[in-house]
């Protein structure tokens, strides 16, 4: 069993690796989706990276299951959307251990409104809520659902050991989601393309306008200072520049990120 939870590790470590090389920032939960129900013995994965409430926010899934969705009305989705029993549960405090619906409730889960709704839509009887590790309010993450038994220890295990990785991935989103916005009034959504950086590269360079040091973008992106500053020195040498303050310069020249008061902020961090 050991063996096939490390397989299955790696095979989700592929598909995240796939997705933090992805441009464009809705395809990453997407990516994340086609894989992570089977590796964690599911079947559908539904995202919710805003509050899990009934009165708001989107749910999304991977593209061959998104027809399920479709025939949805909104008080289905209602119940999809306010993420029942998980968001009172991870409200109580700061625990973001994965979890199950029947572990919370026992019994009470298969005579809930929601429960009937999965199986009626999905034909699923049990979920596993994987939220990110680092969600405070709103609590943001996702639900995997299956038929039959419910979720083994093992695989919650597993659940919890992958929660690194979604968060890492749903990090590069927001980067690159902020990038896009932040570029759209003053430079072609493809600039960073015309300069060869790739999306890791973009990310790291948008937080170097923050003039946050190796460290700080490190646990911000959740890899190794050896690795931001394997990124730095690549995005140094396609702008071809030497230090912290001449790269936010010249990106801000070039329309990378926007002109803006920090770059004075970068003296002293070269």
């Amino acid at each position: 069993m050991a063996q096939g939870l490390g397989t299955a590790y790696a095979r989700m470590l592929s598909v995240a690796m796939a997705a933090l090389h992805e441009r464009e920032p809705g395809r990453l939960w997407p990516l994340m989706a086609a894989t992570l129900p089977d590796v964690c013995g599911g079947e559908v994965l539904v995202y919710k990276l805003d509050d899990w409430s009934e009165s708001a926010g989107t749910v999304g899934t991977a593209p061959d299951a998104a027809a399920a969705f479709d025939v949805l009305d909104d008080a289905a989705l209602g119940l999809l959307r306010a993420g029942f029993p998980f968001a009172g549960h991870y409200a109580n405090d700061r625990d973001r251990t994965p979890v199950t619906a029947g572990r919370v409730l026992g019994d009470a889960w298969s005579a809930s409104a929601t429960a009937r709704l999965v199986d009626e839509v999905l034909d699923m009887d049990h979920v596993l809520a994987i939220p990110l590790p680092e969600a405070t309010t709103p609590i943001t993450g996702c639900l995997v659902y299956r038929a039959g038994t419910d979720f083994t220890d093992d695989q919650l295990r597993f659940a919890r050991q992958v929660q690194p990785l979604l968060a890492a991935v749903d990090q590069q989103r927001q980067l690159l989601e902020r990038w896009q916005r932040l570029v759209a009034a003053s430079a072609p959504p493809d600039v960073a393309e015309d300069w060869d950086l790739t999306p890791r590269e973009t990310a790291v360079l948008l937080l170097l306008t923050e003039a946050l040091t190796a460290a700080a973008i490190g646990r911000r992106l959740g890899i190794s200072d050896r690795t931001v500053h394997k990124h730095i020195q690549n995005v140094y040498r396609k702008l071809g520049t030497r230090d912290r303050i001449s790269t936010v310069l010249r990106a801000q020249q070039l329309g990378l990120v926007p002109a803006s008061d920090l770059s004075h902020r970068q003296r002293g961090r070269r």
